[in-house]
Order: structure tokens, then C-alpha cells, then sequence
């Protein structure tokens, strides 16, 4: 599990039960929390606004966060979260074996430290799809201007960061097959 000083254990819970879960799903939560209401609604408000958690319409109230006028709403793990809880899940490689990582394939990119804030925006630009400056600013509560500089230290260290259009939004991207 990716160590991330900015989420609580009851966050980690939530995230880990909903990236174990097929449909994505936050609640019900586990029964170890259940009876912390509080903290699970302040808890998921944040994960919310760090676009770990996604809202979305949902039909069974067991899976229900909130109500929107006769609309039930439940609550889903985002890609950002997912790699967080399993760094892998996205496509991207787990730095544990030293024979895949990326620097053995390229020399002049540095080792980057397991479980950093830098692996996890380094696993989020792996993926196809790549990322946002909002996904990357959401996975690791950084703010704009130091997200642009982190992506600016990775060209320094040797990374290929490039840049497209995705719905209107700068996505950025790292491929390491090139």
C-alpha cells in the first residue's frame, strides 16, 4: 500500500474497501467503521474533493451516500484513488522489482522512492489515458503550481512528460516503451 501522509486510516479503509470491490463502490463500508457516521461523511467529503471518490446515481440504498432529491447517490473509488490503494492497478509498475523499473530501461532516469508522492504522479502518467493537472493535483494534495513543478522536475531527471488534449484539458503523459 502507498504511504500517503494526507490520508487518515479511516480514508484507507474506505479506498481499500472500495478498490476491492468489482463495481467500485465505497458503502456499506466495512464493519470495523460502521459506526463512526461522522467521521465516514467528513472523511468521504475529502476524498471527494480530491477526486479520489467519484458521486454517481445509484439504484440499491444499501450503496447510497446521499440523497439529491429522489435521486440515491452513491460514491466509487476513481482511477487516482485506485492507484493509491493498488499502485499496479493502473498499468503502472510496482518499483519492487528492480529488474522492471523504469530507470533500468532508460539509465538516465533517477530512482524514484517507493511509496513517494513522486511514484504515485509517476504511475498516474503511466497509465494510457495519462493524467490531468486536476487527477494529479487530487491524488496528491499538492497545489497547482507545485503539481507543474513536479512535472518539471521529472524532465530534469530524464522522464519524457508529454502533453495532449483530453475533453478539453491538458493530459499529461509518460511513455517509457519509447
Amino acid at each position: 500500500m502507498t504511504n500517503n501522509s494526507k490520508l487518515n486510516d479511516l480514508q484507507l479503509v474506505l479506498l481499500s474497501t472500495a478498490a476491492q470491490r468489482d463495481d467500485r463502490r465505497v458503502f456499506p463500508v466495512a464493519e470495523s467503521v460502521a459506526n463512526e457516521e461522522e467521521r465516514i461523511r467528513k472523511a468521504v467529503q475529502s476524498l471527494l474533493r480530491r477526486s479520489l471518490l467519484e458521486g454517481a446515481p445509484t439504484k440499491d440504498r444499501r450503496h447510497t451516500w446521499r440523497q439529491e432529491g429522489h435521486q440515491s447517490m452513491g460514491v466509487f473509488i476513481t482511477a487516482a484513488g485506485r492507484s493509491l490503494i493498488e499502485p499496479a492497478a493502473d498499468g503502472a509498475e510496482v518499483v519492487a522489482d528492480e529488474a522492471k523499473t523504469p530507470t533500468s530501461m532508460n539509465p538516465s532516469v533517477e530512482a524514484v522512492r517507493k511509496g513517494s508522492k513522486t511514484e504515485l504522479v509517476l504511475g498516474l502518467l503511466r497509465r494510457a489515458e495519462g493524467a490531468t493537472l486536476n487527477e494529479l493535483v487530487g491524488a496528491t494534495g499538492w497545489l497547482l503550481h507545485t503539481t507543474r513543478a513536479a512535472l518539471t522536475g521529472l524532465r530534469k531527471k530524464g522522464h519524457v512528460v508529454e502533453k495532449a488534449k483530453r475533453d478539453d484539458a491538458t493530459c499529461y503523459r509518460i511513455d517509457e516503451v519509447a
